[in-house]
């Protein structure tokens, strides 16, 4: 379900004519050199390509709409080797509509000493070229990444990983297509928002059906698929019958295995990429879907409860940005629960009602058969499990009513001091930073959603990176948040983006 395009970023070098052929084949040399080496680094989760020195506005602009129609090219890495008139790249970037990263490095690391002279100082310019270059993007109000730094770092290697990953979830944003079964949940807030205001922002398409539209398909699963579902969930999680009969507790899990396989060919015949429930309003489904939900989110599905057609779009769009990262810890949909507020202690305890993604799970996955108060239904079978340690990253994506505000806020991810044997739903705890204290109150002065969109895996530079791309504010809760500078902060935001 995560299968993308086979996605490309494009390196050109900017130069000019000024010191001779011999000059701008050296600076080929360079970049060829810096290309090889990027792709050969293992870091860079994409392939780069090079492409000819560009010196001129025809061939800027030339190989800028190259770009835009190769529906593999991901973005444009730009690079000024050396000195470039940058008027010479004004209708390209006009015309450029995919990421921009500008790298702003120079081929040699060191400044040569015993041999430098004014042949060097024309040829390696890049601290002279750049600035020109960078003057006129931020000229036009042009928004693209600025990474410097030695190439062949490390860390700046990582650094364009990281925006690589951005870019490809730019790209794959307008793709997003999210399928609401039912409606909201009613008088809930946080749940509402302008889908039009949407789609034109972030190229989401957001969609209703009724739920007996969804359930058709449910109802015509073919037994033996069932059956064989079932096993495979017999075969790879632990079953937990808790003094239920095994014969009574695999009917319960049947359901939920006939809800997944109609509910994923559903979204498949329909072209949905996430998909938000309403425990109101289940038609004829004989369960609230939940492990049927889990396997659909571990398989790359976006998700969101109660009708929240934004968490749902950002859960599959960080999916979409971390897949592939090795050794990656997961990327869920979560809500908020309870606190422990004993001091040293601190933190918010995570769940749903059933739906979290086991992709953050750590250790054994157990499936369990329990009540639910909500939904009028029989008892739902769902995946329990507790979540890893470690950073992570819970986001909120929310509609102010004249603009969208992406909150990021940094969490420590801990192990729960004690296990929690009633309590049949998997969970996460963390400590938002800077604090819980602060971390809460920031969350609710910003406008915060009690549902997120988690990741372990991705980074906010990543995600302010996303926001900046797409034009909307973000409001970020770490280490160094104050309440007095988030309040001044948020009281800028609402002028700046009127």
């Amino acid at each position: 379900m995560l299968q993308s395009k086979k996605y490309k970023f494009w390196f050109a070098t900017g130069s000019q004519d000024l010191y001779g052929d011999e000059c701008l084949a050296k600076v080929a040399e360079h970049s060829k050199t810096i290309v090889a080496e990027l792709n050969r680094s293992g870091i860079l989760p994409f392939e780069v390509i090079w492409k000819p020195t560009l010196i001129t506005n025809e061939l800027i602009r030339r190989t800028f709409n190259e770009a835009n129609a190769d529906e593999e090219c991901a973005g444009v890495i730009t690079w000024m080797h050396t000195f470039s008139p940058a008027k010479s790249w004004i209708l390209g970037l006009q015309e450029f509509r995919k990421p921009l990263l500008h790298l702003h490095t120079q081929f040699n690391q060191e400044i040569p000493y015993d041999t430098i002279d004014m042949d060097f100082m024309n040829e390696n310019q890049s601290a002279h070229g750049d600035r020109e270059y960078g003057h006129i993007v931020t000229r036009m109000g042009l928004e693209r990444k600025v990474i410097a730094g030695y190439w062949n770092d490390k860390k700046v290697q990582e650094r364009m990983a990281g925006w690589m990953r951005t870019a490809v979830g730019l790209m794959e944003s307008s793709h997003i297509r999210v399928c609401r079964v039912a409606d909201n949940m009613r008088n809930v807030a946080v749940t509402e928002g302008d889908k039009v205001e949407a789609q034109i922002k972030f190229g989401w398409e957001i969609d209703a059906y009724p739920v007996n539209e969804i359930a058709e398909y449910v109802q015509d699963v073919a037994q033996g698929d069932i059956n064989a579902l079932v096993e495979e969930y017999y075969s790879r999680y632990d079953i937990l019958l808790e003094g239920r009969e095994e014969s009574e507790f695999r009917k319960h899990v049947a359901v939920q295995a006939g809800i997944e396989i109609g509910f994923e060919k559903f979204l498949t015949d329909k072209n949905y990429h996430a998909i938000v429930t309403h425990f109101g309003d289940l038609g004829a489904l004989q369960q609230l879907p939940g492990l049927a939900i889990q396997r659909l989110m571990e398989k790359g599905y976006g998700f969101g409860g109660e009708g929240d057609w934004k968490t749902a779009a950002m859960v599959r769009l960080m999916k979409i940005m971390a897949n592939g990262i090795k050794d990656a810890k997961g990327t869920s949909f979560m809500e908020d629960y309870t606190y422990n507020l004993v001091p040293g202690k601190e933190g918010i305890l995570q769940a749903h009602m059933l739906e979290v993604c086991p992709t953050v799970a750590e250790g054994r996955i157990g499936i369990k058969v329990n009540p639910l108060s909500m939904g009028n239904r029989e008892d739902p079978a769902r995946l329990v499990f507790t979540s890893k340690t470690g950073q992570g990253i819970a986001t909120s994506l929310i509609d102010m009513g004249n603009r969208f505000r992406l909150i990021i806020n940094e969490v420590d991810c801990k192990k729960v001091e004690q296990p929690m044997p009633k309590l049949p739903v998997a969970t996460a705890f963390w400590t938002p930073k800077p604090d819980l204290t602060t971390g809460a109150e920031a969350w609710i002065l910003a406008g915060g959603a009690h549902h997120t969109a988690f990741s372990y895996d991705l980074t906010t530079e990543q995600m302010e990176d996303w926001a900046a791309a797409m034009g909307i504010e973000c409001v970020v809760i770490d280490k160094n948040t104050t309440i007095r500078s988030l309040k001044n902060e948020l009281r800028w935001n609402s002028i700046a983006f009127k």
